[in-house]
């Protein structure tokens, strides 16, 4: 498989595990808090929808007309994704360079790096929401642990504060305690922010 049909069914698969969670919330779940601080199920798959705007947006695109995430959250998010396959497609627009907070590089590359990451990670905020499984793909996992560890920390520290990427853009936050002895998958929540131990209940 070429790097450009790779980093398509990448984005494909893990697009498809995010909306299998979706599509398992219950009505009465949406308004769960989640491991991301100030926001609740539905809210984790809003800033789904618009990180896939932002990828169109160096393109001079916007995401296509849709429901909203309160009238259907499921629907909404499948519009968003059809957007980002018919970018990933079209090989004149997934070629496409343009300018990112990581720096210039194709439109593909940049859904590869920012949108793919963020379908695995929020997949897990959703799912420990809402109580599914949060097991994440291993070799997601191992993929992304690689890319974050290996940042230069002035670059960790600037994705860690809110917004340094533009309105609405929250990275990472502050870094949790993780024993070097825990599962990656515990690792790297912790390395991006989040507690491996994390309840809505607030026990672990």
């Amino acid at each position: 498989m070429d790097a450009v049909a790779e980093i398509a069914d990448r984005y494909r698969r893990h697009a498809d595990a995010f909306e299998r969670k979706v599509a398992a919330v219950r009505p009465d779940q949406w308004a769960n808090r989640s491991p991301c601080e100030s926001w609740s199920a539905r809210d984790v798959v809003s800033h789904i929808i618009f990180m896939h705007g932002v990828m169109l947006r160096p393109l001079g695109r916007e995401l296509s007309t849709a429901p909203s995430v309160e009238d259907s959250t499921l629907g909404a998010f499948r519009c968003a994704r059809a957007d980002v396959e018919a970018l990933l497609d079209t090989p004149e627009s997934a070629h496409t360079e343009c300018d990112t907070p990581g720096g210039r590089m194709s439109a593909e590359q940049h859904v590869d790096q920012t949108l793919t990451d963020d379908l695995v990670l929020h997949g897990w905020d959703l799912a420990r929401a809402t109580g599914q499984d949060d097991t994440m793909d291993a070799d997601a996992v191992e993929r992304i642990w690689s890319s974050i560890s290996a940042l230069p920390n002035e670059l960790l520290e600037k994705m860690r504060t809110p917004e340094a990427f533009g309105p609405g853009v929250v990275v990472f936050g502050p870094e949790v305690a993780v024993s070097e002895s825990a599962p990656l998958q515990d690792r790297l929540l912790g390395l991006i922010g989040r507690d491996p131990q994390w309840s809505s209940d607030g026990n672990p």
